[in-house]
């Protein structure tokens, strides 16, 4: 059931609505905020909602990159695995080798 659960990211409080327990929503505001200050180092001037949404954003390409790695470690087992079957119905018809 869904709580509501009060976080900071950059200096606003918020209160959300969230199935996750207070830990993991306090450590989920901590990333948040903590991607939103690195970003405002490297910036002269942007107001909050700026940051806001290029947060989002660099956090959605770090999301992206992440699944295309997954996908790609998938497909390699998947390989791995079909390799291996192959060489065990071969050892399984010929023989083992000796």
């Amino acid at each position: 059931m869904a709580k509501t659960q009060e976080i900071e990211v950059y200096g606003q409080k918020y209160t959300v609505k969230a199935e996750a327990d207070g830990e993991y929503m306090q450590r989920v505001a901590a990333y948040v905020d903590e991607q939103m200050k690195a970003l405002a180092r490297g910036m002269k001037t942007a107001t909050p909602a700026k940051l806001a949404v290029l947060t989002a954003l660099n956090l959605a390409h770090q999301l992206f990159q992440a699944e295309e790695r997954a996908g790609r470690g998938e497909a390699d087992l998947d390989r791995r695995a079909q390799a291996l079957m192959e060489s065990i119905e071969e050892t399984l018809q010929t023989g083992p080798r000796r």
